[in-house]
């Protein structure tokens, strides 16, 4: 395997196990190939597995390729047999996403291997009813430690599954800054959108995610929609148009919405970071979320941001200094402060937001503290 880890730990850093639920480019899936990546640079082992597949990874994309996956489902007693076999080569299992919190405590049971649960989204939105409450509490209760993006986050897992002070800590969500750099002033921008087949002119609004029903695109093309109707004093915002980048069951039927029209729907992108460049503003319009790495790579390239004020959004949008918040499910006021930010200081906005992601979110920075606490779990344990 082209990660296997050494057979015994060399020095005094821990072997680590990154497990995901399945090869997808997704939120936690992202986060643990960064952090499996810059540790590998920074020379502590660490290997990444997939619990099972799934038949939204493009076969041919490279992570997937470079993705071990353990068995055919993600509680398949086969995948736990891998699982259990492929923790003895590790000092510590990070678990990266919902499913992978089950798995771990199922596999790991009665071993000497502790893991480490990464909470990426809102808890009081994936544990509404009190059976899954439960159940999600017994489980947490089996990691050594539980982390949370944000200080609000960490303080509803505490209350909500009553998990001791010390076994939850926050450490925030993080991309490598190199990966997403600012456009390189109009001429930069211009030759993103030629590569993307986007207008040269023009405002341009990106629109990155899922198209599943919690990340409401059809919220966006409504604000789309009413933008014409904001009226602020002498300003004229000329034509706006929309990017998509995305797929998923609800596209075939969005793509009919009256302002599908002024919407450019781009499909699954490898490399989010040309549209960063190419765009005017994003846009964010979920229901639910934790911390978005689409928020953190849209500041990290310079990028002002509209968003819902769902989940830890706020602990990287900051209203009226790096973008824009606003209640979710309202698309007259998205409108209204897509508008504001489009017709505002931009540059100020979107230095504002680099500045702010670089301090809290860079990848480095959060290696650190990630480094840390493997370090005091290992010596623990």
């Amino acid at each position: 395997m082209p990660d296997a880890m050494p057979a015994k730990t060399a020095g005094t850093r821990p072997r680590i196990l990154h497990l995901i639920t399945d090869p997808r480019r997704r939120g936690a899936q992202n986060l643990a190939r960064d952090l499996h990546r810059e540790l590998r640079r920074r020379g502590q082992a660490s290997a990444l597995r997939a619990l099972a597949p799934h038949p939204d990874a493009h076969p041919d994309a490279p992570d997937t390729r470079a993705t071990t996956v353990l068995g055919p489902g993600r509680l398949h007693p086969a995948t736990l047999r891998a699982l259990r076999a492929a923790a003895r080569t590790a000092d510590l299992v990070v678990a990266h996403g919902s499913s992978t919190l089950p798995a771990c405590a199922l596999a790991l049971a009665g071993t000497r291997t502790p893991f480490v649960y990464v909470s990426i989204g809102d808890p009081r939105h994936w544990t509404a009813s009190p059976l899954r409450r439960l159940r999600t509490g017994v489980l947490l209760h089996r990691a050594a430690v539980v982390t949370a993006l944000a200080d609000e986050a960490r303080g509803v897992l505490r209350d909500r599954f009553r998990l001791p002070a010390g076994r939850v800590r926050t450490i925030p969500n993080a991309r490598a800054a190199d990966r997403y750099p600012p456009a390189d002033g109009e001429a930069g921008r211009r030759a993103a959108r030629h590569a993307l087949g986007l207008p040269a002119d023009g405002l341009l609004v990106a629109w990155i995610g899922a198209i599943a029903p919690e990340k409401r695109l059809d919220l966006a093309l409504d604000a789309l929609d009413r933008l014409p109707d904001v009226r602020l004093p002498d300003v004229r915002l000329p034509d706006v148009r929309l990017a998509v980048a995305g797929d998923g069951p609800q596209r075939a039927a969005l793509e009919q919405h009256p302002a599908a029209a002024r919407a450019h729907f781009l499909g699954t992108l490898a490399d989010p970071g040309p549209l960063y460049r190419a765009a005017d503003a994003l846009l964010l319009t979920s229901d639910s979320e934790g911390v978005p790495g689409v928020l953190i790579e849209a500041g990290l390239a310079g990028l002002p941001a509209v968003a819902t004020d769902v989940g830890w959004v706020r602990s990287v949008v900051r209203d009226g200094v790096t973008g824009a918040l606003v209640a979710p499910g309202d698309p007259l006021a998205l409108a209204e402060a897509l508008a504001k930010v489009l017709a505002g200081d931009r540059a100020a906005l979107g230095a504002a937001a680099r500045a702010h992601t670089l301090a809290q979110n860079e990848l480095g920075v959060v290696t650190d503290a990630w480094q840390g606490l493997f370090t005091e779990v290992w010596r623990r344990s």
